[in-house]
């Protein structure tokens, strides 16, 4: 499969999931953004073209299973299946227009050649779960849940908590336990789901 393959299965979730106001000049935004080719990461996981939509995809289907592994057939009277589309497909909004390609010097067989490589070359600096909400803001209104839930997706793992701001993640996390899940979603599809490097 290539980038256009995961391009049309996100649209699809989307279209079949999402009927939010503002989801339509989304998508819009988004096709003329770099979100549908971009990796989602440098080094990490899913290094490749079309990476970050991949991993929007993956992390949907993990955190579908998630809730309806934990409420049962009456999952949707937790959470709908549009706030699980919309938390899982674009949590990682942050990451349009984040990396850039360029080329590295490397030694293969005792020659030099250059090969490209993904840098960070951010265009709006702020933040990671923060400034994908704020993305996502201007097109559509968010429950409380699903902003809280694509804020701190990252968990533990996010500056802010590296930082010292453990009592706003202990708080979310224990009010909102769907924020947990889509925590889960993220870190369950980073590692066991999608393309893993080990450099």
């Amino acid at each position: 499969m290539d980038w256009q393959d995961y391009k049309e299965e996100f649209l699809e979730i989307v279209y079949d999931n999402i009927e939010r106001e503002g989801c339509e000049a989304l998508i819009e935004w988004l096709e003329k953004s770099d979100f549908f080719t971009a990796p989602a990461s440098m080094r990490r996981h899913n290094v490749f073209e079309g990476g970050l939509c991949k991993h929007s995809i993956n992390v949907y289907k993990r955190f579908l299973k998630l809730v309806q592994a934990e409420y049962g057939k009456e999952w949707e009277r937790q959470i709908s299946h549009e706030s699980v589309a919309i938390i899982a497909l674009f949590h990682d909004l942050c990451k349009v227009d984040f990396y850039k390609t360029d080329v590295k010097n490397v030694k293969r067989d005792g020659v030099w050649v250059q090969e490209p490589y993904y840098k960070m070359d951010e265009a709006l600096p702020y933040g990671h779960g923060e400034k994908s909400v704020y993305i996502l803001s201007a097109f559509m209104r968010l429950t409380r849940e699903e902003a809280l839930a694509i804020n701190w997706h990252m968990g533990e793992y996010d500056a802010r908590v590296k930082g010292g701001n453990t009592y706003s993640l202990q708080a979310v996390f224990s009010k909102y336990p769907n924020c947990f899940l889509a925590h889960c979603a993220d870190l369950m599809t980073t590692y066991l789901d999608d393309v893993h490097y080990d450099n």
